[in-house]
């Protein structure tokens, strides 16, 4: 029988974003206190009997969050709020994409990917009642 090993690890940031041409509330610049679950997977287990160290996971994908999305207004690259923001010395990250959950949810995976980690899935609680998941087709 095949086996499959999987562990998470949770952060935890603050941000500001707004979606542009949306129709309610989320058109407007807020604020999230945001918790992001990263799952790790794999098959089999390293020579410590590990899927990953969670201390690395730490030190890798949850440095990178912290320095890069905590405590920043995150846009899209076409919103012009963005350079009148940069112009007052704020602290923002554009993406090419609207800084929804779900796009967040994916450049966390992106970027944990990068790290090395065997990343399954991310999943992004914007309150506690609303999340989203990224997770590549299998």
């Amino acid at each position: 029988m095949a086996a499959m090993f999987t562990i998470s690890r949770q952060f935890a940031f603050c941000y500001a974003h707004r979606l542009q041409g949306h129709t309610g509330k989320c058109a407007h610049l807020h604020g999230h206190n945001g918790t992001v679950k990263i799952a790790l997977r794999n098959g089999q287990l390293d020579s410590q009997g590990m899927v990953a160290d969670f201390a690395d996971v730490k030190n890798s994908i949850g440095e990178w969050i912290e320095q890069t999305l905590d405590h920043r207004t995150i846009l899209a690259e076409s919103d012009p709020l963005a350079n009148l923001l940069r112009e007052y010395g704020e602290p923002i990250l554009t993406l090419p994409t609207e800084p929804t959950a779900e796009n967040l949810a994916r450049l966390i995976y992106e970027q944990a990917e990068k790290f090395g980690l065997p990343v399954a899935a991310v999943t992004i609680w914007e309150t506690e009642k609303c999340a989203a998941e990224f997770a590549p087709c299998t």
